[in-house]
């Protein structure tokens, strides 16, 4: 590596302290297809000299062989290392690369810009701090450079840098750059970045990466890498109340249980009262292990063990905070969605909910609404499909400790996974949890149970191909001690029309409401009959059923 400092030759251990103490930063690179992303990352690497000789070699050979400026050096292969990134010149995955100056380190993670691979864009929003979004200068915003925009405002990054790209290419115009500029920070507004640091520079070239170009005299400000080096991003994972999520309770013989995870947010000493945010039960800090030792203070990104006072029930998946200041406990969170999956979402549907405390099933009740990512405009849709946004109502099997988002980043982000085949079909950031209701006892049959009473609705999505129930063609709601109601899709109507019935189970008469007005609403037919102490309900279309298909369905008659 060509960067070196005189202090490796006359002080090695001196050299690792100044570098152990630079501060990190985590930044991505994002916009449309062909803006120069990986360009520009290449061109970063190359000019603080973090280039290997051996990897100097190779990139010679490879601009030859597969590059795009004519045998010339293309730094983008430098980040597009898959044989398909080199065949096609586009960035598919994300890729993440180390670098230093002498005023800090930094992690860059280049993302793709094609719309099919937006959900590789969100794994690397999901930790950086600052987006640099290039703009192609002759191009101007595109759709891809909104969508990236609204995509890194939702993961909670506050700083952005508007690089426009290929300025070589119009001549460095000042008034096209201008033009870009006041586009961009006309749709920012309601996204509500921090800062918005615009700044004409050319990839390819290095106008304005490392120094100060010749070719924009009439632009004062910072060179990308100054900005950088020297923007202001605030870490106050320390100064949020503490969270630990427990991933694993060690018990390596009866003498000892420590509760092991690593600190979210917040510090802890030895002496500090937590409580348990599942039980609500308390204990006091006894120990804060380590594998170098006993710590006098545990703060945010340490992984830790924690010994207590008292002997509580904690288990894998609990997360332990302080009484004053506990995470919301919630089986109903309404947060925003981003659906990665080619298969679309499907309410009502059981998936595996992963937050930073626990894996719990759970299902999205409803969408409230999808987001156009053009004009931010909120609107309705029944579903999400490949890289659509919304903001979705959850209902989880079991209440689980979350916060907003816009709190605490850790315990407010999770992913949805498909049961069968364990992907990852979203990502989302809670907004608000509505909390655990205070009647946990199941009501006594026949007792009126409404929403004022403190029980918010659960919502059942009827769609042709699902159907909330144990098999297609039924709806099995016995189970259900709280208010109901149905999202009905035209899928679902045709899906009658074409001479198919489905049958609800009921527990009692109590439920028969909701369905009627469901019916009624969509101009159905229905009949119900009784079925020992159940109801079943037929929904049909069709006014010609077979007296018989009753009575095998309601299990006795009418």
């Amino acid at each position: 590596m060509a960067h070196q400092s005189d202090l490796i030759e006359k002080d090695i251990l001196a050299y690792l302290k100044s570098q152990e103490e630079k501060s990190l930063l985590r930044f991505i690179t994002c916009g449309s297809v062909d803006d120069g992303k990986s360009t520009l990352i290449g061109r970063l690497l190359w000019d603080s000299k973090m280039v290997f000789e051996d990897q100097l070699a190779a990139l010679e050979v490879d601009s030859k062989k597969v590059g795009t400026q004519g045998g010339a050096i293309d730094y983008a292969l430098l980040l597009d290392g898959l044989q398909a990134e080199r065949e096609q010149g586009i960035t598919i995955d994300v890729a993440y690369r180390f670098f230093s100056t002498d005023r800090r380190k930094f992690i860059v993670a280049d993302t793709p810009g094609h719309e099919q691979y937006t959900r590789n864009m969100v794994t690397g929003a999901s930790t950086a701090k600052v987006a640099v979004i290039l703009v192609d200068a002759r191009k101007g915003l595109l759709t891809q450079t909104r969508r990236h925009s609204y995509l890194v405002s939702l993961v909670g990054i506050r700083h952005v840098v508007l690089a426009v790209n290929k300025m070589d290419l119009i001549d460095f115009d000042r008034e096209k750059f201008d033009a870009i500029v006041g586009d961009y920070r006309e749709f920012a507004v309601p996204l509500g970045f921090d800062s918005i640091t615009a700044i004409p520079i050319s990839a390819l070239n290095g106008d304005n990466i490392i120094e100060s170009s010749g070719n924009t005299p009439w632009y004062q400000g910072q060179t990308l890498m100054n900005h950088l080096e020297t923007v202001r991003v605030e870490d106050d994972t320390k100064n949020l109340p503490f969270r630990l999520p427990v991933q694993w309770v060690n018990r390596p013989h009866l003498d000892f249980r420590g509760f092991c995870g690593t600190i979210a947010s917040g510090s802890i000493r030895p002496g500090d009262e937590l409580q348990v945010a599942s039980s609500g039960r308390t204990s006091r800090v006894a120990r804060i292990i380590t594998m170098n030792g006993d710590l006098d203070e545990g703060v945010a990104g340490q992984a830790v063990t924690l010994t207590l006072t008292s002997e509580i029930d904690i288990s894998r998946g609990d997360m332990l905070s302080p009484p004053d200041a506990p995470p919301r406990l919630s089986r109903h969170p309404e947060a925003h969605l981003v659906w990665m999956h080619d298969e679309p979402l499907q309410p009502g549907q059981v998936y595996l909910v992963k937050t930073a405390s626990a894996v719990t099933p759970g299902r999205v009740s409803r969408v409230q609404y999808a987001v156009d990512v053009n004009t931010l405009e909120q609107k309705q849709a029944p579903t999400l499909g490949l890289n659509g946004i919304g903001v979705v109502r959850l209902e989880l099997d079991r209440a689980v400790a979350l916060d907003p988002y816009r709190q605490n980043r850790e315990t407010g982000s999770f992913i949805l996974i498909d049961r069968f085949s364990n992907a990852t079909v979203a990502a989302g950031m809670v907004i608000s949890a509505a909390p655990v209701e205070a009647q946990t006892t199941r009501p006594e049959r026949g007792t009126g149970i409404t929403e004022e009473a403190g029980f918010l609705p659960r919502c059942f999505s009827l769609t042709e191909l699902t159907i909330s129930g144990t098999e297609l063609g039924v709806a099995d709601i016995t189970r259900e001690w709280g208010p109901i109601e149905f999202e009905v899709s035209a899928g679902f109507l045709d899906y009658l029309g074409k001479g198919n019935r489905v049958i609800f189970r009921l527990r009692d008469v109590g439920q028969l409401e909701p369905v009627a007005r469901m019916a009624f609403e969509n101009h159905l037919n229905f009949e119900f009959g009784r079925d020992r102490d159940r109801i079943n309900v037929i929904l049909y279309r069709d006014q010609q059923i077979c007296n018989s298909a009753h009575a095998d369905l309601l299990g006795g008659g009418l």
